[in-house]
């Protein structure tokens, strides 16, 4: 589960290729140095695709067959651990959406649910913190009818692998970031976007391109350019976090292979994972990540 806007893996070819990718346009990373006897990998996912996009490379599937354990940003194979999002997506203290606007305010809200789809109505969504509810509506523009979660698929070919799944964080923690966030704010960033409908639905596409471009510099900068939300936070939402899994992820490795599959906007800049994992002695390399587009 992913609690923030979905920030973001493909191009259009086949499998592991001799040529070298370029840094800025790989999602797909080999890490090797600091006394490793083999490999690890790191993977940057989104977490809500057009189901065409949601695929695995031959690049990707054998970095999956070589590793022992795969961590995502949660243990997505723990049921009780995933039950949990129904108690941290709620707000404390029995608030509702309601009582931290206007009723102007709140009006706008809800004409915008009756006129457009989403995922769940405003009538469940109450008691949500609001910046779950954004992700919910940024989730519901991608311009396709049928989506799917890089996490999702590559969950599925890992079991059939019987390979361990673990979380370098839990959802408590996710949630957490959230509650640092006042609410009254959290409200507001909701009604700024659903204020500029038009223009967020813009930022889904453009995260949605980039992504299938793998072009890790340009989801850095829209990710920076966001009105709000993660742009105004980074620090909660990603660099911080960021520097809190680098000593799990040192950890894992150096006891066998692992991949570890995050949010590709954790990836990119100074203080992404694969600067900090350089930064700890590690070499990263960029790998060939293509999907044949046309056999989907």
């Amino acid at each position: 589960m992913r609690l923030y806007l979905t920030v973001i893996v493909l191009t259009f070819c086949c499998g592991l290729s001799a040529q070298q990718p370029d840094e800025s346009h790989s999602l797909l990373w080999e890490i090797t140095g600091k006394g490793l006897k083999q490999p690890s990998y790191l993977f940057g996912t989104m977490h809500i695709l057009c189901a065409e996009d949601a695929q695995l490379s031959d690049s990707l599937q054998f970095s999956i067959e070589q590793s022992g354990l795969v961590y995502f940003e949660v243990d997505m194979d723990n049921t009780a651990e995933l039950l949990g999002i129904f108690k941290h997506i709620r707000m404390n203290n029995n608030k509702k959406l309601s009582d931290l606007l206007t009723t102007a305010e709140y009006q706008r809200v809800q004409r915008y649910f009756m006129e457009n789809r989403s995922i769940l109505p405003l009538s469940m969504m109450e008691r949500f913190k609001p910046y779950f509810i954004a992700a919910m509506l940024s989730e519901s523009k991608m311009p396709c009818e049928t989506r799917n979660g890089m996490e999702e698929v590559i969950m599925r070919f890992v079991k059939k692998q019987q390979k361990e799944i673990l979380g370098l964080e839990t959802i408590a923690f996710q949630a957490s970031v959230f509650d640092s966030i006042p609410y009254e704010e959290q409200a507001k960033e909701l009604l700024k976007a659903i204020d500029s409908a038009g223009k967020q639905d813009t930022m889904t596409v453009k995260m949605l391109e980039v992504y299938r471009q793998q072009d890790l510099e340009a989801i850095e900068k829209l990710t920076q350019q966001e009105d709000g939300g993660v742009g105004a936070y980074l620090d909660l939402f990603l660099f911080g976090r960021n520097a809190k899994w680098i000593p799990v992820i040192d950890s894992a490795v150096q006891h066998g292979t692992v991949l570890v599959a995050v949010g590709a906007a954790h990836l990119p800049g100074e203080k992404g994972v694969i600067a900090l994992l350089r930064r700890s002695g590690y070499t990263l390399r960029p790998m060939r990540h293509e999907v044949n587009r046309k056999t989907l």
